[in-house]
């Protein structure tokens, strides 16, 4: 079954590499067109490039989520340009792994910034623009570390639960004005933060795919960007204040 997208403006974080790039460039393979913001320019350049190679249109917006200042620019030039927003991908975040007694309040402070309080600026801004369009379709990108506890995931397992709850909550909320409103639950996937559980881990992609998937292997980019798009489509108009969770299977996994 293919999917509808085409037409469709989309705004993207953390586009400038890793599940927003190809979220990116598997929309507009699919005909929308792309507004794609990262704090790294370089990143988004590259971005706009598989963008422009599949034959659609890119903006790209240097943009610190953190920002409300920068939330607000950001749509004021997605209309600008493109004329509204139909879909928003809140994909930009970081990921740390310590322990409690490890983590300073400002380190605290730094990821919810931009894990949570980035997702609640988007979220809140972006609905206006939608209401001009008669609705939109909303993809937070929450975690499985927002669906179970794990040692030193304190902070980021917090800050993905937060996600999963403000997306089930807005979900409910803006249904009436034909909003939806999902999170994404990924496994770790192939990108920095994979290279980052590997350093803190001692274990190789393949030996944590083993062991934390059922299918054996991490994720692609590409199987989370499958169900971002799936989700900001026409086919998916019944799905709203739901979690999908895109794991390979790890959920069910026992690690004993």
């Amino acid at each position: 079954m293919s999917v509808t997208v085409a037409g469709k403006v989309v705004v993207i974080t953390g586009a400038g590499a890793g599940i927003g790039r190809a979220a990116a460039e598997l929309f507009a393979k699919g005909g929308a067109k792309v507004v794609a913001t990262d704090i790294n320019l370089d990143g988004l350049e590259e971005t706009a490039k598989l963008v422009e190679n599949a034959g659609s249109e890119a903006l790209i917006v240097k943009h610190d989520v953190a920002s409300e200042d920068q939330w607000i620019n950001v749509f004021k030039q997605a209309k600008d340009k493109f004329g509204g927003v139909d879909v928003l991908v809140n994909n930009a975040g970081i990921y740390i792994i310590s322990p409690v007694t490890d983590i300073s309040l400002e380190t605290w402070n730094k990821l919810m910034a931009i894990n949570v309080t980035g997702v609640f600026l988007g979220c809140k801004h972006v609905v206006p623009y939608m209401q001009e369009r008669n609705g939109g379709s909303i993809i937070n990108l929450s975690s499985i570390a927002g669906l179970q506890g794990s040692a030193g995931h304190a902070l980021y397992g917090a800050s993905k639960g937060a996600v999963r709850l403000m997306s089930k909550d807005l979900g409910a909320e803006l249904a009436g004005m034909n909003i939806r409103v999902n999170s994404v639950h990924p496994t770790y996937v192939k990108t920095a933060m994979a290279d980052y559980a590997e350093k803190v881990s001692g274990m190789s992609a393949d030996e944590l795919g083993k062991k934390l998937t059922a299918i054996g292997r991490l994720a692609e980019t590409s199987d989370i960007a499958n169900m971002i798009v799936f989700l900001a489509a026409d086919e998916s108009n019944y799905l709203t204040a739901s979690e999908f969770v895109v794991d390979g299977g790890g959920t069910s996994v026992t690690l004993f």
